[in-house]
């Protein structure tokens, strides 16, 4: 009987020293992002003995993806994720990732972070936020109704946009800019409103257009990341050693997500394939001039974020 009472107090001290958080996204839960997540909550719980337990709540289940950073920083909910480019009215330097062609491959979009990591830290504990770790989304590639060779290719053609670059894009290379929900595209592309958009392979999946598109070129247009954060005020109320059980996770966490990400990436265009698509690389010429329009693109950005945008495009370019 003693011995019964000691383990329910033993229990019970166990289950009073447990912190509980939760962690909001605007993602599925069938997403590689949010299966992360979760292996990382996991981590945590083991890396910190149970001192820490984090419910990951997706699909906008506590707040709708572009409401999750202020939610977390007004204490709402201890941690979150929302895709960087979300963040760009009250922090412009998270777009850094998002300017079309300029980062072209994961080893690029990885120096790109480095570059902007310190940044985005600055800003977020002055915003009473701490980032964790953050994770691409497979590269933009180019689905196209008809072979494409060069920009006057798209001359007399309608291009799915979506925000302020891809409008640029579509008008740079000679199109029409039509605005289409992605939900609607193949009802679009049946009845001849669009002709190719720029998204990524596992977008294309998701949405099975091999129906009405029959070519993907692998451009790397951008890598626009995920990004995992806690409100700062709840970390540092944490023991020490659970901070470094999480920081610990997070390091893991990024590491991993990376790797996920290629994996899906690589699966996707494979599925592309494997569905009838003809998957490609655009000549080298025209890529040459897709760069030339990503210098254009970071020089605007740089002239309208200011003096902090060379800390990051300034050594990207010379490390090059």
């Amino acid at each position: 009987m003693k011995i019964l009472l000691m383990a329910a107090l033993a229990a019970a001290s166990v289950a009073h020293a447990q912190t509980s958080w939760k962690l909001a996204t605007g993602y599925r839960a069938e997403s590689f992002h949010t299966q992360n997540i979760m292996q990382f909550a996991k981590d945590v719980e083991q890396a910190s003995a149970g001192a820490l337990r984090i419910e990951v709540k997706p699909n906008n289940e506590l707040f709708k993806l572009n409401d999750i950073r202020q939610a977390v920083q007004d204490g709402k909910a201890q941690a979150g994720e929302t895709i960087m480019t979300s963040m760009v009215k009250d922090i412009p330097i998270a777009g850094a990732d998002a300017i079309p062609f300029v980062v072209s491959s994961y080893e690029d979009a990885k120096r790109m972070w480095d570059l902007q990591r310190p940044l985005i830290d600055k800003h977020f504990a002055e915003r009473g936020l701490k980032a964790l770790y953050a994770v691409p989304w497979p590269p933009q590639g180019l689905y196209a109704g008809a072979p494409v060779r060069s920009s006057a290719d798209f001359k007399g053609t309608r291009m799915r946009t979506y925000n302020h670059s891809t409008i640029r894009i579509a008008e740079m290379l000679g199109a029409t800019p039509v605005d289409v929900p992605m939900v609607e595209v193949n009802k679009a592309l049946a009845s001849g409103k669009m002709d190719n958009m720029i998204t990524s392979a596992v977008t294309g999946v998701e949405n099975q257009v091999w129906g009405q598109i029959k070519h993907y070129y692998e451009i790397n247009a951008w890598f626009p990341k995920n990004i995992v954060f806690v409100n700062k005020a709840a970390f540092v109320a944490l023991k020490p050693a659970t901070q470094q059980a999480v920081l610990k996770s997070a390091q893991e966490a990024e590491t991993r997500g990376w790797a996920m990400s290629r994996d899906v990436a690589a699966g996707s265009t494979g599925e592309l394939k494997a569905r009838g698509m003809k998957v490609d690389r655009i000549p080298a010429d025209f890529e040459a001039e897709l760069k030339r329009m990503g210098e254009k693109f970071s020089r605007e950005w740089v002239r309208s974020v200011g003096n902090e945008a060379n800390n990051i495009f300034v050594p990207y370019y010379i490390q090059r």
